[in-house]
């Protein structure tokens, strides 16, 4: 297929690389969330309900963390390598978390012994905190930005990426999930877990805010290039209302029981956060510091124009599936969560 010259592929593909980790942080991050509240109930069978809220749909969710990286790999190759090499260790444990997530809600319910059911709740609630809190750091390192030499190879050290701004990013992020996480429980459960969880919203919500207000005047004091786009164009700062705006309407629709607007809300809120950042870091994609002539951006580090023209053709065929097994599939597992024998 042929574009205009007029469109710009690299800002495009900008976009839907965007639109698929936004993707990915909306889905996956309510999942990770109900892991992250895991062990704040006691009973079997509240631990069970919870695991089956996310049981038909966490490992579909993930497909658009596998879809985003592979974006990122056709569409930047410069940029997958820095930071896949750069952030080595940092992804391998992500991957070890998330691999010992999954084993953990299937094999749980193998036995029904109480040390092996606790075991593998403490490493399905482990494995989503500590997969939160690294999606958070990363994000934090790619704001503050990283040392990258000028062959655009990574130049820092592991160590180097745990400075306060990230590991705050990493906190954030575990608040933002576990708000996330509460409101998705309050839709899929009743009764005495549905009512704990809806004690949990208000307390996730106060502490997100707390670690939201911090981030906020931390990235003003430190890291100013993160506004600079927002004071340039004032207009901008509407996405920031409407972040506010949907996270202050989260506690007035729990409060009126209406658990899917609520739920839509929170949903509004992290996609306002994602359009903050994506808008502060155009074009950019990594930012280099000390230096930031060394920075990739969507121009220096794309592939061809015929590359990205090509799989863009690929991604208007792909993308549409991928939402539509997400629709069907959360269509199909619709309702409050009912245990039988074949639950987890």
């Amino acid at each position: 297929m042929n574009y205009p010259e007029w469109l710009d592929l690299n800002a495009v593909w900008f976009v839907l690389v965007g639109v698929l980790f936004t993707g990915y942080a909306l889905l996956d991050g309510f999942d990770l969330g109900v892991g992250a509240l895991h062990l704040f109930t006691r009973t079997d069978e509240h631990r069970r309900i919870m695991l089956n809220s996310i049981g038909p749909v966490w490992d579909g969710n993930e497909v658009w963390l596998v879809t985003g990286g592979g974006a990122l790999f056709a569409a930047f190759p410069n940029v997958y390598a820095t930071v896949f090499s750069g952030f080595y260790l940092a992804f391998i444990l992500l991957l070890f978390a998330l691999i010992f997530r999954a084993v953990a809600i299937e094999f749980r319910s193998k036995q029904p012994m109480g040390w092996w059911r606790q075991l593998w709740d403490v490493g399905f609630a482990g494995g989503s905190l500590l997969s939160s809190f690294l999606i958070g750091v990363a994000m934090g390192n790619i704001a503050w930005g990283v040392p990258i030499d000028e062959r655009g190879e990574f130049a820092g050290t592991f160590t180097g990426l745990l400075h306060p701004y990230a590991l705050l990013l990493g906190i954030t992020t575990v608040a933002l999930f576990m708000m996330h996480g509460s409101i998705y429980l309050v839709m899929k459960t009743e009764g005495e877990l549905q009512e704990m969880a809806r004690k949990w919203i208000n307390r996730t919500i106060i502490f997100f805010i707390i670690c939201y207000a911090v981030t906020t005047m931390a990235t003003l004091l430190y890291v100013p290039h993160m506004a600079a786009r927002v004071r340039a164009h004032p207009w901008l700062f509407s996405v920031a209302v409407v972040n506010m705006l949907a996270i202050a309407n989260i506690p007035r629709e729990i409060h009126f029981r209406r658990d899917f607007r609520a739920f839509l809300s929170s949903c509004v809120s992290m996609i306002s956060l994602m359009t903050l950042f994506g808008l502060e870091m155009f074009p950019h994609m990594v930012l280099s510091n000390p230096d930031p002539a060394n920075s990739l951006t969507i121009y220096n580090a794309s592939s061809s124009q015929k590359t990205l023209g090509i799989m863009l053709t690929i991604a208007l065929i792909g993308v549409p599936v991928v939402l539509a097994y997400t629709v069907s599939i959360y269509w199909i597992f619709r309702g409050k969560v009912k245990l039988d024998r074949m639950s987890y």
